[in-house]
């Protein structure tokens, strides 16, 4: 299975601060925001990772990450995306990089907890078909979530009004071969984009879409709101694991501050 992380996009949401640079090398806590999507993957197991960005920084990310040492890579690869036609576009320009490979796709705002490597390993024993990981989420209506009918997913909605459940399709994706063709099918979206969600969805519509839980905390870094969560749940993480380590000299962990979750 190979990766690819998606990290192109105007970042419009957290303007100013974009203006200058593209939002996926923007800090959280002590790290670029991109360092957290490359780490989720290797840590999954996945070595062989392509990153697709676009705008006027993209030589940003070669500066900052070369061949990905850091992570412990031989090589990183890496596309460029022209204009701003969706996350589905994106993904698109990931075709000769997989070659026919199964691929585990990754938006580049995207912060989790917890290893994703037994759900890795549980979708590469399918040959064929699409994956999703949920998260249950207090503003669902920001992302895309599954319609339950008797415990199975039916449809995704992409932020509904009203949404029909507290579960967010969170930005991990794994998908199957057929990617590439399917996305050659879809239509624009109202604003002009081809949505990851009608691709999940042309999955669906064959039975071939399966969906877990995610473990442990989640978020995206996306707006201001998000991107200070996710500094705060990083900063906590790190100082949670200081203590259990016994670095932090102190006879009791750290408390959780307003709107950070508890120290467990």
């Amino acid at each position: 299975m190979k990766g690819v992380v998606l990290a192109g996009g105007l970042g419009s949401r957290l303007f100013p601060l974009t203006k200058i640079t593209n939002k996926h090398l923007l800090p959280v806590y002590n790290e670029p925001m991109i360092y957290h999507p490359i780490r989720t993957l290797v840590d999954g197991g996945i070595r062989d990772i392509l990153l697709v960005t676009g705008g006027q920084n993209a030589g940003d990310f070669l500066r900052l990450l070369g061949n990905g040492e850091a992570f412990g890579l031989r090589q990183l690869h890496y596309a460029y995306q022209v204009g701003e036609g969706g996350i589905a576009d994106a993904l698109r320009l990931a075709e000769p990089f997989a070659d026919g490979d199964p691929l585990c796709v990754i938006l580049g705002d995207n912060i989790i907890e917890k290893s994703i490597r037994h759900i890795v390993e549980e979708v590469r024993k399918k040959s064929q078909g699409a994956h999703i990981i949920l998260k249950e989420v207090s503003d669902p209506g920001r992302f895309g979530v599954p319609v339950f009918e008797n415990g199975r997913i039916v449809r995704v909605e992409e932020k509904p009004e009203n949404p029909a459940s507290n579960f967010a399709v969170i930005g991990i994706y794994f998908y199957d071969s057929t990617v590439f063709e399917r996305i050659t099918q879809l239509v624009p979206s109202g604003r002009g984009e081809l949505e990851i969600t009608d691709l999940n969805n042309s999955y669906l519509a064959e039975g071939r879409l399966t969906h877990s839980i995610l473990d442990g905390w989640w978020t995206d870094a996306g707006t201001f709101e998000s991107l200070r969560v996710a500094t705060n749940l990083v900063a906590d993480s790190a100082a949670r694991k200081q203590f259990l380590e016994g670095k932090e000299g102190s006879c009791s962990p750290p408390s959780a501050g307003p709107g950070k979750p508890p120290v467990s």
